[in-house]
C-alpha cells in the first residue's frame, strides 16, 4: 500500500494511477491523516452474459398486463381520492 499527501498525489497522479492499474492501493492522506484510499476496480468482463439465465426461474401471472385501478392512476398523478 502506498500512502500519500494529496500534494504528492496531485503532482505525480498519473505515475500513481499506473500503479493501481497494476493492483496497488493508495491511501490518501491530509497531514497525514488518512481521507480516502484509491484501489483497482474489478476487472470488466469482455464475454457477454447468456440471455435467458432465468428462464423458468419466475413467472409473470396474467393479473400483471391488467389496466391499473382508477386510484392508483390517480396516485400516480398527485391527485387525492
Amino acid at each position: 500500500m502506498i500512502k500519500l499527501n494529496i500534494h504528492e498525489a496531485k503532482t505525480h497522479l498519473s505515475r500513481y494511477l499506473e500503479a493501481v492499474e497494476g493492483g496497488e492501493t493508495i491511501l490518501l492522506c491530509k497531514r497525514n491523516l488518512p481521507i480516502a484510499e484509491i484501489r483497482p476496480l474489478a476487472k470488466h468482463q469482455h464475454k457477454p452474459r447468456t440471455i435467458g439465465l432465468a428462464k423458468g426461474l419466475f413467472s409473470v401471472p396474467a393479473s400483471f398486463f391488467e389496466d391499473l385501478p382508477e386510484a392508483t392512476i390517480a396516485a400516480f398523478h398527485g391527485e387525492d381520492d
